[in-house]
């Protein structure tokens, strides 16, 4: 089955601890008294519970970072004049808008090549789209940095993933060995989200103010625009998926089946949303349900501000400045593509 989020032909036009130092007690008798201080202390026991996401320690810091975004084969006709492959600018200007530089990630290369690229950049972010989740290129190389990635974390090396849309569909599709996609149509949808216990423990909603966190589940804060999904009960289901992910958040399609729509790894920095955080800033298609209020934007900022900070625990780096220069998104024109799709600009290659 080919799955996918949206096409570009569906965006077209019409569209503490209490510790103590020997040399802070006076006498014995003050020993004493501590002693029996720490003794009387209760002993608080914690159940562990693996809905809850492991807490990773915090490391050095690159103020320099650099995320890798996956090109994507172009399936639409009135886009196939422009290049075989595509991003659009909206999530170059999502991550940028974060801090971090981009590099585009082609599908003709090589698997060493791909491996090279992996120890330069600091993070991947794989778009939404409509490549299938199985045969196409961009799934077979996503899943080489997928398997990077993993053996990666693995060693202590950070690595974050990020998956929208399509994009989370992949990730699902990877951990779980197969296509576990249902129709959970959300086509032009702007959503509010139905958020688990989980989300308020998360490590993806963890810097947001409590007044937006109250605003994404009760505004419609989330752009839809997909017609698969994975919905709940496929979910939970599957024993790969239910111990590699926690659910943050759900919504119910056009059918009525209740679907995934927020997920993180429970020990690895791989995340996906079924939404589109990045038009909430960067499109303006006026017949499209892009969420551009206040809080919408304030959404889109805090979760790309927080993948580049996952990003920032990454030490990956080019080996030669030069190097890094050519290969970073800069050296690439968008091209406008607001009178024929929903973007305003496309990177084509």
């Amino acid at each position: 089955m080919q799955a996918f989020s949206i096409s570009a032909s569906s965006f077209l036009v019409f569209n503490n601890t209490l510790s103590y130092r020997e040399t802070d007690l006076f006498d014995l008798n003050c020993e004493k008294m501590l002693l029996t201080v720490v003794l009387c202390l209760p002993v608080i026991f914690v159940p562990w519970s693996d809905s809850l996401p492991t807490r990773r320690q915090p490391g050095p810091v690159n103020n320099r970072p650099i995320i890798g975004i996956l090109t994507q084969e172009v399936e639409d006709d009135v886009m196939k004049p422009f290049g075989k492959t595509y991003i659009p600018a909206s999530y170059v200007k999502y991550i940028e808008s974060a801090g971090s530089r981009v590099v585009p990630i082609r599908l003709t290369q090589s698997t060493a090549e791909y491996e090279k690229i992996f120890k330069s950049i600091n993070g991947l972010l794989l778009i939404g789209g409509s490549s299938d989740l199985e045969t196409s290129d961009f799934a077979k190389v996503a899943g080489i940095f997928y398997r990077l990635a993993l053996k990666a974390n693995d060693a202590g090396d950070s690595f974050p993933i990020w998956g929208t849309c399509l994009g989370m569909q992949l990730l699902t599709c990877l951990v779980a060995g197969e296509n576990l996609l249902t129709k959970t149509t959300a086509e032009n949808m702007a959503l509010p989200l139905n958020l688990t216990k989980e989300a308020h423990s998360s490590q993806m909603f963890q810097g947001f103010p409590s007044d937006v966190m109250k605003a994404l589940s009760q505004e419609a804060l989330t752009g839809n625009f997909h017609q698969y999904g994975v919905t709940m009960k496929t979910f939970k289901e599957n024993e790969k998926l239910q111990s590699f992910f926690s659910i943050l958040s759900t919504n119910t399609a056009e059918n009525g089946a209740i679907f995934v729509s927020t997920m993180e790894g429970r020990t690895y920095p791989f995340y996906g949303v079924q939404w589109h955080p990045e038009v909430n800033r960067f499109q303006w298609d006026p017949k499209l349900n892009f969420p551009h209020s206040s809080d919408a934007v304030r959404v889109a900022s805090l979760l790309a501000e927080f993948f580049v900070n996952e990003g920032r625990r990454s030490l990956h780096h080019f080996d030669q400045p030069e190097e890094e220069a050519v290969s970073l998104i800069y050296n690439y024109t968008p091209t406008y593509a607001g009178n024929f799709t929903g973007y305003e600009q496309i990177y084509f290659f």
